[in-house]
């Protein structure tokens, strides 16, 4: 899909937070400069081009009480990839799992990110993934500090100073 000066502008605006007032969308609308109804169209055929996935509420998790996190590296056979990832990724204290490469001194092929009210929580949920998968090669790293975390930006080059920090 070719995108437009306005589409990037879109783009952008809507890869941030979302205002949080009643009528959010056309408050980004009025950020950019169209009205709301073409915002929303924009919004739809972006769906329908498969540009935009989806819009999500994110819970501030360590504000409402989960406050150990565990990122767990598997070494599942590639034969079982698609298989094992998609029961991992119906847990609900998962909320990232991806297929990333291994290599010989790091067997490690599936990750998962793995939310709980403490570590006694997120490791349970690692056995009994590994029950459920029969996989049994797999390490758990919890967060010690979290750096940074914020939404990914899309076409933020094209923003005014308004958008420039992210917030």
């Amino acid at each position: 899909m070719e995108f437009s000066e306005i589409d990037r502008t879109v783009i952008s605006r809507l890869s941030g937070d979302l205002p949080s007032g009643m009528t959010p969308f056309a408050e980004v609308a009025a950020d950019v400069g169209l009205d709301e109804n073409e915002l929303l169209r924009r919004i739809e055929r972006y769906g329908k081009e498969n540009v935009l996935r989806r819009f999500a509420a994110i819970v501030a998790h360590r504000s409402a009480g989960f406050v150990a996190n565990a990122l767990v590296a598997w070494c599942v056979p590639e034969d079982r990839v698609v298989e094992a990832a998609e029961t991992m990724s119906a847990f609900d204290e998962v909320s990232h799992c991806y297929e990333r490469l291994s290599y010989p001194r790091w067997p490690y092929n599936i990750y998962t990110m793995i939310h709980g009210r403490d570590r006694d929580q997120c490791i349970d949920a690692a056995k009994e993934m590994s029950a459920r998968t029969g996989v049994r090669d797999y390490r758990l790293l919890f967060t010690v500090r979290e750096f940074k975390k914020k939404s990914m930006r899309y076409f933020h080059e094209v923003t005014d100073n308004t958008y420039e920090d992210g917030e």
